[in-house]
């Protein structure tokens, strides 16, 4: 599979962008567990214009983790393109359009999936930042804004003519946030359209290697995307990869081992950020977790490790865990 002049091969396993998880040291971990593209943090157009330092900063990627796509949101044409221009100057891969954002915060102001309100704009934007940039630009969406308007199959078509490079479709509407199950049959559709040309990658509820590879079987997309299911389990990468290339399960990684692994990402954390706020940040993925989840008694000490805010303090509680629970 090919994004402009980007070789992936077979089976593409792509990290999501998150905001507030695919930081730098983050998508670096991935990249080594064998995730194929990773995302930055969504990064605001309007902040970006206006040198709002969180947002510049999110501009810094390094050559270890390509490719690598970053993600700008907006909802007005102007401050997309000049946005689009700041980020090219930064030397992504990949340009992506976030139209798929839920929460209220973005999608209330019309940007993110708050643009599925106004298609003609919507695809305006896409127009104008494709034309603005020479690097590819590609676009992530949801089906619809709700169940009344799954526009997905025809929109797919029109943001192909706007002349964007590939198409990232969640699973689900806007009104469905990250809730039920996430419906890939409209994904489908779009893969069995005779007029699309451009990749499609298919996002939402892949969690396991086996339904990553129904997925590519099923629905015939080009490309995977994880997300939440990569919170606290980078290795699942790893996983999905194997299983997909050799049709089997690789060997797990020992408890001891994925322990070293949730240590790393603490110290990374910290030496990205500084202590306080590292340790706050990486909470999300200690919390989130599928090694500590259905531990015997483990409720106490979960609670001790999402209120720990030094780093030894920290890791003494990791330390109790590995001891605790660990196999001999």
């Amino acid at each position: 599979m090919k994004i402009a002049d980007i070789e992936f091969g077979r089976y593409p396993v792509f990290l999501a962008p998150m905001e507030d998880v695919t930081d730098a040291a983050f998508r670096l971990m991935c990249k080594g567990f064998g995730a194929d593209m990773v995302y930055t943090e969504f990064v605001s157009s309007d902040a970006l214009i206006r040198d709002v330092n969180r947002s510049v900063q999110k501009l810094n990627i390094y050559d270890e983790e390509r490719p690598v796509a970053i993600q700008i949101y907006g909802n007005e044409v102007e401050p997309m393109v000049e946005a689009a221009k700041r980020v090219e100057q930064a030397r992504p891969d990949i340009l992506d359009i976030n139209f798929g954002c839920p929460v209220k915060k973005v999608a209330r102001k019309g940007a993110g999936a708050g643009m599925l309100q106004n298609i003609p704009k919507l695809l305006q934007i896409t127009k104008a930042v494709v034309d603005a940039v020479k690097i590819p630009v590609t676009v992530k969406t949801r089906l619809g804004w709700d169940d009344n308007s799954k526009v997905i199959v025809e929109l797919a078509e029109a943001l192909q003519d706007c002349g964007i490079a590939a198409l990232t479709v969640h699973g689900r509407t806007r009104a469905q946030m990250y809730t039920g199950e996430a419906d890939w049959t409209l994904i489908g559709k779009i893969k069995e359209n005779p007029r699309m040309r451009i990749p499609i990658i298919g996002n939402g509820d892949i969690t396991t290697p086996e339904r990553a590879k129904e997925c590519f079987d099923r629905y015939g997309v080009d490309a995977v995307m994880i997300g939440r299911a990569s919170f606290g389990r980078p290795w699942i990468f790893r996983e999905v990869k194997h299983y997909l290339e050799h049709g089997e399960h690789v060997e797990p990684f020992t408890f001891k081992e994925t322990m070293d692994i949730l240590r790393h990402q603490v110290l990374d954390s910290i030496e990205r950020l500084d202590e306080r706020r590292g340790i706050l940040h990486i909470r999300r993925h200690l919390a989130a977790t599928p090694l500590l989840k259905g531990l015997t008694d483990f409720r106490p000490m979960r609670i001790a490790m999402l209120r720990a805010e030094k780093l030894d303090e920290l890791f003494a509680i990791l330390d109790k865990i590995e001891e605790t629970y660990g196999q001999p």
